[in-house]
């Protein structure tokens, strides 16, 4: 096409029925040129988009794999975080409860109440005594029966005291 226009150009001055004639060869040209890249664009276009759509799969698939690890990564950031946290809040609570369990038991004391260390030796010691008493009485019937007389005979001497003192009075 250019070359036509440079050799009609060097040539002699052409009329303007010839140089429109070679216009409208041009523009013929071009417009031919033009479907025929449309005519070849479709059919390959076809492909290029399948071969467009497959790249757009696989970098899809690759930045879903990566997206997918950053997450997994930040979850298992989060959950160690998490298990940090609840850790140190125990010890907290731990510590908390140990101090007001202190304070109430010195209130409690200061009050004269008993503590449950207090109760329970209490405890302890009754039980020993029952056991001490529980002995005693085993033993006491046998004395109890030697004691009996004797008793009575004790008995005896503050009434007949009892009686001398109203005659005299």
């Amino acid at each position: 096409m250019v070359k036509k226009v440079n050799k009609a150009a060097a040539a002699a001055p052409q009329s303007s029925s010839d140089m429109a004639q070679t216009i409208k060869e041009s523009a013929q040209q071009i417009w031919l040129a033009g479907l025929g890249s449309f005519s070849k664009a479709q059919a390959e276009g076809g492909k290029v988009f399948e071969t467009l759509v497959k790249e757009g799969l696989s970098i899809q698939r690759k930045t879903q794999a990566v997206a997918e690890e950053k997450i997994s990564e930040a979850t298992n950031k989060m959950a160690g975080m998490a298990s940090d946290i609840t850790s140190k809040a125990t010890n907290q609570w731990g510590k908390l409860e140990d101090i007001f369990e202190t304070r109430v038991a010195k209130a409690l004391n200061k009050l004269g109440v008993p503590s449950a260390k207090d109760v329970e030796a209490l405890i302890a010691r009754i039980d020993e005594l029952s056991k001490a008493v529980a002995q005693m009485g085993a033993k006491v019937p046998a004395a109890k029966s030697a004691a009996k007389p004797a008793a009575k005979k004790a008995a005896a001497k503050p009434a007949a005291k009892k009686r001398t003192a109203r005659k005299t009075a």
